[in-house]
């Protein structure tokens, strides 16, 4: 009989491109060893040039969601993508409090801010970023925002590596137990450089960039390869390292689809032969 995996949990949005959201953490979760659980908070419209529309998911569908998988499979990591409004994320707060989720509880909690696409697009209703502020963050194993949703949520424009410090500080005022502050979109940088902070130990990961347009899902990627080293049990530096490795290698065997802008790939974690005829 195989052994029964890890498993993860995913809170997020659909994205009909099949590039980001709850698409892009399934394939993270198969691709690094765990089964993939899932809890449906919205229906995207979007393909490679953008999106063009949501539709929410009922708080209490959301809710139930959690509660089932939890109940009965159980959850060893969990994390957050697209919550879209207030009311998702505080149902979202409570349920993961219910079934021993986040911070302080027995099941790691990685919260992935996403507050718009990298189009620009807004996945998020405006009341709700004061909702992850004050809902989330608390709750958070780890936090992974990119410097686009680290200014929405602090104010703070960091420009240089320097001010990926102030802004891994001004995060953990909210009550996360890690920061991990993502460089990639840190222009004129010829390094790419995430910063992992507790406020006491500080890491700064250093990877290679990639001259490619194809990024599509990368910020999903990394949140979920970070859960699903949390769920093998991995301590959160370890895991965010190996996440880190992880979207390297899914960046550099990205590639273009549609008219717009491409996927990163796991198909690198394929055996070389698997996707003959």
């Amino acid at each position: 009989m195989t052994e029964t995996p890890k498993t993860a949990l995913t809170i997020a949005g659909s994205d009909s491109g099949g590039g980001a959201g709850i698409q892009a953490d399934l394939r993270t979760f198969f691709a690094c060893g765990v089964h993939g659980l899932t809890a449906l908070t919205a229906v995207t419209v979007q393909n490679s040039v953008g999106v063009h529309g949501f539709t929410e998911i009922p708080a209490d569908v959301v809710a139930a969601q959690i509660e089932t998988v939890a109940g009965d499979m159980g959850v060893n990591a969990a994390k957050t993508g697209m919550l879209a409004t207030a009311e998702i994320i505080a149902t979202v707060a409570a349920t993961v409090d219910a079934v021993g989720i986040g911070r302080g509880r027995r099941v790691p909690f990685v919260v992935d801010p996403v507050a718009a696409s990298m189009h620009g697009d807004p996945l998020l209703r405006e009341e709700a970023l004061e909702a992850i502020r004050t809902e989330l963050l608390p709750r958070a194993t780890v936090v992974t925002p990119n410097l686009d949703e680290v200014r929405l949520l602090t104010g703070i424009s960091v420009t240089e590596e320097a001010g990926q410090r102030e802004a891994a500080e001004a995060l953990l005022e909210f009550g996360p137990q890690w920061v991990l502050v993502k460089g990639g979109h840190l222009a004129g940088s010829t390094r790419c450089v995430d910063l992992l902070s507790d406020g006491t130990h500080v890491v700064e990961l250093e990877g290679r960039r990639y001259d490619t347009p194809h990024t599509h899902g990368g910020g999903d990627t990394l949140a979920s390869a970070v859960t699903a080293h949390l769920a093998k049990g991995l301590g959160v530096p370890d895991a965010v390292s190996l996440g880190k490795r992880f979207i390297e290698r899914c960046v550099a065997e990205s590639y273009p689809l549609g008219q717009g802008v491409g996927p990163v790939s796991p198909f690198w974690r394929l055996a070389p032969d698997s996707l003959a005829p």
